[in-house]
């Protein structure tokens, strides 16, 4: 589960609980009740690309907003530009803290946080510099002009003069951030050490792998059609794919592609879901005629596969309204059903109607560390301090619906993170609090076993960072 802050209007703000509203999280793509931002964008006649991605990444470092929800205002119908403003914003946060540190080095004083949008401009015109194919001059040229649309005129001389000085030093600037660790790894350094504490070999693999670009994955639904005969599809249509020699369901595409316009997307053949994702419905070891519980469960990826793969009685439960709307309508296109439930998971007796079930999937709030490279605002929002508080909800939600689960029924316990303090060790506690509880050995050509359940570090058998535990009842 995703759970990032809520955007606000002060700097940097944040929700009264931000754990607590992590239930409702944005899973990937947000899903909490924001405060309303204006329309950031100018008829498409006047749109300059550069000047809305700086609101953008402003929202984003000053307000606290996800870049997924921050996106979502930038309308399709921009066509090649909004290509441009997501690869520029993307490509920004991805390498914020090493660009960060450039800027810094090239200002005589700090930007004031009102100029928020003019410093993102310098980070755009940057990363434009070193990693776009945009000629120099016309990045140059093209960011600077974006003061005017910003009506920050003030800072043309000073955008131009930042990034020229940056062509004229490029090299002694690079390797001078590049000799703290947050400009190497482009992360925060709490995280850094985390990762390094957490997995002494595999760190910088983790690190170097959260500054990818992610791959496109698909989920078949292999009930009306297999993964083999969906690569050949795509290949009849000119789209090269491969199959997972993993997961059944699973096939990545050699390049993204608009998902509404492939083969059998409206038909329910397919959904866009990571491979580690995909691994859940399958631990579930569902048979036709359960009552199965999907805990913290929009945006409905996993009840979607979990029904795809077998008839039981879905129960889905998510905090936010708004989001399980969007549970029903993922369902609705895959001509699946389940009884969809607003409701608080620490507080499962205002929602259980007393019936127990055979199986409980809890999609977990956590920390998001292992889906960083689809969501690099994760290195931004996500703070130390988060860490301890979203353990405690965990406990919390563990505790809360072990007791809805019938006795010889499994619990699935996911999350998206790479931090045993989540994970491993969240679920060695669970066990030592529980008399009832006996956690299974998941025997898979995945993952690394951990001391208990199975991790995923970002980039294993090219997958996100995931980590699951199957939890028995024993009596």
């Amino acid at each position: 589960m995703y759970c990032q802050n809520l955007c606000g209007h002060k700097k940097r703000a944040r929700p009264t609980s931000v754990i607590q509203e992590s239930v409702r999280e944005q899973r990937s793509q947000g899903g909490r009740v924001f405060c309303a931002h204006p329309r950031i964008l100018m008829p498409p006649s006047k749109q300059n690309p550069r000047a809305t991605a700086a609101r953008i990444l402003s929202q984003v470092t000053r307000d606290g907003r996800s870049l997924s929800r921050a996106m979502e205002d930038v309308p399709p119908a921009l066509g090649d530009d909004r290509a441009l403003i997501q690869e520029m914003c993307y490509g920004v946060l991805r390498e914020y803290h090493r660009l960060s540190l450039i800027v810094a080095s090239l200002l005589k004083k700090p930007l004031k946080e009102k100029d928020a949008d003019v410093q993102a401009l310098l980070l755009l015109g940057l990363y434009q510099l070193m990693r776009m194919r945009v000629p120099d001059h016309a990045a140059v040229s093209e960011t600077v002009a974006a003061t005017v649309t910003l009506k920050k005129i003030w800072a043309r001389g000073m955008v131009n003069g930042v990034l020229r000085n940056f062509q004229r030093q490029q090299e002694k600037l690079l390797a001078q951030a590049d000799a703290s660790e947050e400009g190497l790894w482009s992360h925060p350094q709490w995280l850094i050490n985390a990762l390094r504490e957490a997995w002494p070999t595999d760190w910088q693999a983790i690190l170097m792998a959260n500054n990818q670009r992610p791959p496109m994955c698909l989920r078949i639904n292999t009930a009306k059609i297999s993964a083999n005969d969906y690569v050949q599809r795509l290949k009849e249509n000119d789209i090269a794919a491969s199959c997972s020699e993993f997961t059944a369901s699973a096939i990545r595409l050699e390049h993204p592609q608009d998902v509404t316009v492939l083969p059998g997307f409206t038909e329910g053949w397919l959904s866009v879901q990571d491979e580690a994702a995909q691994q859940a419905a399958g631990l579930m070891a569902l048979k036709s005629g359960q009552r199965v519980l999907d805990v913290c469960a929009a945006p409905g990826g996993k009840t979607a596969h979990m029904l795809e793969l077998a008839e039981v009685e879905m129960v889905a439960v998510d905090v936010d309204a708004a989001r399980l709307q969007r549970v029903e309508e993922n369902l609705q296109r895959l001509g699946k059903t389940a009884q969809c439930i607003v409701g608080d998971a620490c507080t499962p007796k205002e929602w259980w109607d007393g019936q127990a079930f055979d199986r409980i999937l809890l999609d977990a709030p956590c920390s998001a560390t292992g889906v960083i490279r689809r969501h690099p605002d994760i290195k931004l929002l996500r703070r130390e301090s988060d860490i301890k508080k979203l353990v405690t909800l965990q406990a919390q939600i563990l505790d809360a619906i072990w007791p809805l689960l019938k006795p010889g029924g499994m619990l699935v316990y996911a999350t998206c993170s790479v931090l045993p303090e989540e994970n491993a060790r969240q679920i060695t506690a669970f066990v030592g609090r529980q008399s009832d509880v006996q956690p299974k050995t998941i025997n898979v050509p995945w993952g690394i076993p951990a001391k208990v359940g199975q991790q995923v570090l970002t980039g294993n058998n090219g997958m996100d960072g995931f980590y699951y535990a199957c939890l028995e009842k024993t009596a």
